[in-house]
């Protein structure tokens, strides 16, 4: 069941976004940095639609969807939606969570007459970018690296 986040889920969602990066803990040249920055993703409430998915009252996955009207970073058009921090517990992986989340993003994307959706991800994030690409997701430019990992921008025509 997808939902939309309330502020009880906080503490729920730091850990979710920690487990759902752990993996990838070797990749960051600031593992420290990266993990306080990911252990706040409920900040991303205050300047987007957080969605979570939840089964039987355990969170399973998140994701961010920014409004076109939002502040976002530079490197991506002003009046683009996009997507920030999906992120999917490790154990709920292979279970469709992911792409349901995706699928919220678009159609949240489409009531706001948004032809396009862009997120940007990392080679790193093989299953994410192979999921991202089978959806249609399209490079368009390279992004600024995270704590040294190459970064790049991809873009939905919807």
């Amino acid at each position: 069941m997808l939902r939309d986040y309330r502020e009880s889920d906080a503490a729920a969602v730091s850990l979710l976004a920690l487990a759902g990066f752990e993996e990838f803990r070797t990749a960051y040249s600031d593992w420290a940095a990266m993990s306080a920055s990911l252990s706040q993703m409920p900040s991303l409430a205050a300047v987007g639609e957080l969605i979570v998915a939840e089964l039987d009252g355990e969170l399973l996955g998140a994701v961010t969807y920014v409004s076109p009207d939002r502040p976002k970073a530079p490197f991506f058009e002003p009046h683009w939606p996009i997507v920030r921090m999906l992120v999917v517990h490790p154990a709920a992986r292979g279970r469709g969570v992911a792409r349901t989340l995706m699928d919220e993003c678009c159609r949240r994307a489409r009531r706001d007459n948004s032809r396009v959706l862009a997120l940007h991800t990392s080679p790193i994030m093989t299953a994410a970018l192979a999921m991202y690409r089978d959806m249609g997701f399209v490079f368009q430019r390279d992004a600024p690296p995270i704590y040294g990992v190459p970064s790049a921008v991809y873009l939905l025509a919807l």
